[in-house]
C-alpha cells in the first residue's frame, strides 16, 4: 500500500517487502526516538552517544531518530547526523510527530523494543500502546531531575543518564524480582 511515504521497498521471493531494517516488518531490534527539545537542554548535559548506548544495551538499533523543532541550530543537526541519528525537524512541537512515528512503528511491528528518550509525560500513551502490542518499552531520562515518573512507570524498563553514570531499572518480571544495574 503506497501512502506517499517514499519509494516502494523491493519485494523478496517470499513476497515480503524488505528495503532495510527500518522498513522491514520482521526487523526486530530497538527503535530509538529522542525528544530533542526535552533531552538536549543545557542543564542536563546529555551526550547523544550516551543516549544511543543506553538504547543499544537493549539490542541492535533498527532506527535512531532525533526530533527537533525549527529553532535547532545547524551545528546540532550536523552533530546528530554525524553520530548516526536521522534528524526530523518539525515546524512546531515535536511531541506529535514523535508520538505518531513511534505508534506507527509499534502498529507495524517494526521493532521489538521502543526506546523513548524524554522527560515528557505526554509520551506515556505511546509507551502504553507499544506495551499493548507486546513490544518491550524503555524510558530514557536525561537526568534524575529530568525524569518523568509516569513515563518510567509505564515502561518495562528505564534508564537515567546522569553524567558518567547510567542507572537502569527493569520493571518487575513474572518472578516479581526487580533487577537494577549500573554501568
Amino acid at each position: 500500500m503506497d501512502r506517499g511515504e517514499g519509494p516502494d521497498p523491493e519485494t523478496t521471493a517470499e513476497g515480503v517487502a524488505s528495503a532495510d531494517a527500518e522498513t522491514d516488518p520482521d526487523a526486530g531490534g530497538v527503535a530509538l526516538f529522542v525528544d530533542g527539545p526535552n533531552v538536549l537542554r543545557e542543564e542536563f548535559d546529555v551526550d547523544l552517544d550516551d543516549v544511543r548506548l543506553a538504547a543499544e544495551a537493549e539490542g541492535p538499533l533498527v532506527t535512531t531518530r532525533l526530533y527537533l523543532d525549527e529553532h535547532a541550530t545547524p551545528g546540532l543537526i550536523q552533530a546528530a547526523e554525524a553520530r548516526g541519528f536521522e534528524v526530523i525537524v518539525t515546524s512546531g512541537d515535536v511531541d506529535v510527530k514523535l508520538a505518531v512515528d513511534a505508534a506507527r512503528f509499534a502498529a507495524e511491528g517494526r521493532m521489538e523494543t521502543l526506546a523513548i528518550a524524554s522527560r515528557d509525560t505526554d509520551f506515556k500513551p505511546v509507551v502504553e500502546t507499544a506495551n499493548g502490542y507486546g513490544i518491550r518499552t524503555l524510558a530514557i531520562a536525561p537526568g534524575e531531575f529530568g525524569r518523568s515518573d509516569a513515563l518510567r512507570n509505564a515502561a518495562n524498563g528505564s534508564v537515567t543518564l546522569d553524567g558518567d553514570e547510567v542507572d537502569a531499572t527493569e520493571a518487575p518480571d513474572d518472578t516479581g524480582s526487580e533487577p537494577t544495574w549500573h554501568r
